[in-house]
């Protein structure tokens, strides 16, 4: 079994997080030159996904999983997954602005949209995951370059959608965002429960390379569709936190913005601060009901 396990070297692959980590690292460091530097928990959470993905792609598991289902599927949750959510984490309004600005790359915004990202990232992931795509991919590299990073865009786009700094539709608040986050998880588990409780082999090919690591098929098959299941459970579970202390945390900063306004003497209502707050804007809201002009103090008597 060990005569399995070996590094793997897959240019193609490797060279897009290169091209990124330098792109980022020039644009990091524009920004601070300028005053404006990327927080430094954002850096680390961009090069952490870089490095996920790029582990990801030499370690002993590239090679494993040309040979397991499994391993593939690991291979696909740990860089399309959980390295794309790293990827998008770390951005920036700032770090995306050049890009964002060139007029020919307009478009690009819309992949941000939930429901674009979310359609996009759904019909990549099940179109890959065709029989006839997903075993050619394991028998032709250009393929299999081609497939990751369309997972990993497509999975950016999807992240992106939730987490990322471009602005949100005004619907898309935390009730949303919950739905958001069922809809993409749901759609995870329907092909992994396929796999899991399926009695019909998916994917052929794998089966001279299961019988030598000593796996049946149909069992390699079912645990790929555990793996899926149990990474999607921990990464819900993580999103429905997250998305609890954000909800608590616009409801306090929204309070405290109506009662600053209310003590200035300025006319703010709660909808007008919860889309400032959830638009990630209430800090600027702060400031302006800050700079306007005090109440008249009392008549002396």
């Amino acid at each position: 079994m060990f005569a399995h396990v070996a590094f793997s070297f897959a240019p193609l692959q490797l060279s897009p997080t290169m091209v990124l980590g330098i792109m980022y690292g020039v644009r990091a460091r524009t920004l601070r030159e300028r005053g404006a530097p990327v927080p430094a928990w954002r850096q680390w959470c961009w090069y952490s996904g870089l490095a996920l993905i790029a582990a990801t792609l030499v370690s002993p598991l590239a090679h494993i999983s040309d040979e397991l289902f499994l391993a593939h599927m690991t291979e696909h949750l740990l860089i399309a997954d959980l390295g794309a959510l790293l990827l998008v984490v770390g951005l920036t309004g700032p770090l995306l602005q050049p890009i964002l600005h060139v007029r020919e790359l307009a478009w690009l915004r819309w992949l941000a949209h939930p429901v674009v990202a979310l359609i996009l990232w759904a019909v990549d992931f099940y179109v890959w995951h065709l029989p006839a795509l997903y075993q050619g991919a394991v028998q032709n590299d250009a393929v299999h370059a081609l497939e990751h990073l369309l997972f990993v865009g497509c999975g950016m786009a999807m992240w992106m959608a939730l987490l990322g700094p471009l602005p949100k539709p005004a619907w898309f608040g935390n009730l949303a965002r919950l739905i958001y986050i069922i809809i993409v998880r749901f759609t995870e588990t329907v092909l992994a429960n396929a796999l899991l409780w399926s009695g019909t082999v998916f994917y052929p090919r794998y089966g001279p390379t299961e019988r030598d690591w000593g796996i049946s098929p149909i069992n390699d098959q079912s645990a790929a569709g555990a793996i899926m299941m149990i990474e999607g459970s921990i990464v819900t579970i993580c999103l429905f936190c997250w998305l609890f202390l954000r909800a608590a945390r616009e409801s306090e900063e929204r309070q405290e913005l109506v009662e600053l306004a209310a003590a200035r003497g300025v006319e703010l209502d709660e909808r007008r601060a919860a889309r400032a707050v959830s638009a990630g804007r209430g800090e600027a809201l702060r400031q302006r009901i800050k700079q306007s002009a005090p109440p008249p103090a009392p008549p002396a008597q």
